[in-house]
């Protein structure tokens, strides 16, 4: 890409029934740095990584579209959107992007190659973020919405959340445009 300074964007929760996406931005001096893909790395090792992260990136930015946002806009224009949010406030603009396979039409050149959180340390950096704040999103939901086991599920669509969709239907979190929330939305009362 040949530009500095370079922002590694990822994006979280994209395939889930309940709650926001959210999008991370993250601009790193440059050194070496022990971070991996979020998946990749316990929970606990997130949360240190994601406060070092917060304490040494020369910027970061954190941006979410709301489940309406996403049943309006569909899943990618809604992450395009939050996109944009995260890198709204950003203090430094960066003059290139690397993300994972997120091909956003803006100014400056977009690098979007498969699995760029495992090859990117910026976009690693920018998983990492997005996965934490969204997983403490979700933990506080879970306390507002107790029935949906937000803070175990993440908002997905497991075997327990699809029950609790079932037995209560969906909630103002959820995203009413996504099938299983749809489908079982027309066997309620």
């Amino acid at each position: 890409m040949g530009a500095t300074p370079v922002a590694g964007v990822d994006e979280v929760g994209r395939g889930a029934l309940a709650g926001p996406v959210v999008v991370a931005v993250v601009i790193l001096p440059y050194g070496p740095y022990p971070y991996r893909d979020s998946k990749q790395v316990s929970v606990s090792q997130r949360e240190v990584w994601s406060d070092r992260i917060r304490r040494e990136a020369v910027a970061w930015g954190i941006g979410l579209a709301l489940p309406r946002e996403v049943d309006t806009l569909n899943v990618l224009g809604a992450t395009h959107l939050a996109a944009t949010r995260a890198l709204a406030p950003l203090a430094i603009e960066p003059r290139g992007l690397v993300t994972d396979r997120l091909c956003l039409d803006l100014a400056v050149p977009v690098l979007a190659p498969a699995r760029a959180d495992r090859i990117s340390l910026q976009v690693a950096a920018a998983s990492i973020l997005a996965k934490c704040y969204r997983d403490r999103l979700l933990k506080d939901l879970a306390q507002t919405y107790p029935a949906y086991g937000l803070d175990r599920n993440k908002g997905y669509g497991t075997r327990d959340h699809l029950k609790a969709l079932h037995d209560h239907g969906p909630s103002d979190i959820h995203r009413r445009s996504f099938r299983p929330v749809r489908q079982d939305n027309l066997f309620s009362p």
